[in-house]
């Protein structure tokens, strides 16, 4: 029988990835990870220059980055871990993305992170708007997290 919990995640340099592969184990989940279509290059993840593809895209409200593909057993999970690194003290619009694109309707939903600096600022209130079906709960930034608190974390859920 499959799990009950999946890690969904998009990471865009590989700090994301390898916080959502250590609570995937932690937390016993299933991994799938959140493709753009455009994979983003160095370029576009340049925040100084406000004309790279995330300053353009986390300036437009409306911005929907395209995903390279859906999860076929979404309907099967109870629990979703949901990660992504922080730009602009929020998640990615991709995350908007992936979340307007399932019904998550009476789903447990944890939104995690890592970043370079910022916590996660307003991210569970812009999610909870996205997604209000959802029984969201508080997030964690994960990037500095040992095992055991990464498991105790996971386990509450």
């Amino acid at each position: 029988m499959m799990s009950k919990k999946l890690v969904a995640y998009f990471s865009a340099s590989g700090k994301t990835k390898r916080a959502a592969e250590r609570l995937a184990k932690a937390a016993g989940a299933d991994l799938f990870e959140i493709r753009p279509v455009v994979p983003y290059t160095d370029g576009d993840l340049n925040w100084n220059d406000k004309h790279s593809r995330s300053s353009v895209e986390m300036n437009d409200p409306a911005s929907r980055p395209e995903i390279a593909e859906i999860c076929p057993d979404m309907a099967d999970y109870d629990t979703v871990f949901v990660g992504f690194p922080i730009w602009w003290y929020v998640a990615p619009h991709i995350i908007a993305t992936f979340v307007e694109s399932y019904d998550f309707t009476g789903k447990t939903m944890i939104p995690f992170a890592t970043s370079g600096g910022s916590g996660m600022g307003k991210t569970l209130d812009e999610l909870k708007k996205l997604c209000p079906d959802a029984a969201w709960k508080e997030g964690k930034l994960l990037n500095r997290v040992s095992e055991k608190e990464l498991a105790e974390w996971a386990d509450r859920f």
